[in-house]
């Protein structure tokens, strides 16, 4: 009976890592990725930033950021590496690959 336990224990795989699996297998992990990183962006970039953005979408792994103020487009062009180096950290380097502010 131990014997039968530990081959099921040998068999067994990461609840995360059996999604990433069947995400792939699909073909639908880069849309996966995608939504998820539109989602998580107040999360990521914070409230004052979040609340001044209009539309956030991606496009052939190009981040598309409309924004409603001038100068916080300014300012995020400043930080436009640091803020993509957050979203390859967060989301691996094939999700987002440049970032267009608008």
């Amino acid at each position: 009976m131990a014997k039968g336990k530990a081959d099921n224990e040998g068999n067994t795989v990461h609840i995360g890592q059996a999604i990433q699996q069947l995400l792939s297998s699909y073909h639908i992990k880069s849309k996966f990725d995608e939504a998820n990183l539109i989602s998580s962006w107040e999360r990521l970039v914070g409230k004052p930033i979040a609340k001044r953005t209009k539309k956030v979408y991606i496009r052939n792994k190009v981040l598309f950021v409309e924004l409603d103020s001038p100068s916080m487009k300014h300012d995020l062009s400043l930080h436009k590496t640091k803020i993509l180096d957050i979203l390859k950290k967060e989301f691996g380097n094939e999700a987002v690959q440049e970032i267009v502010l608008m």
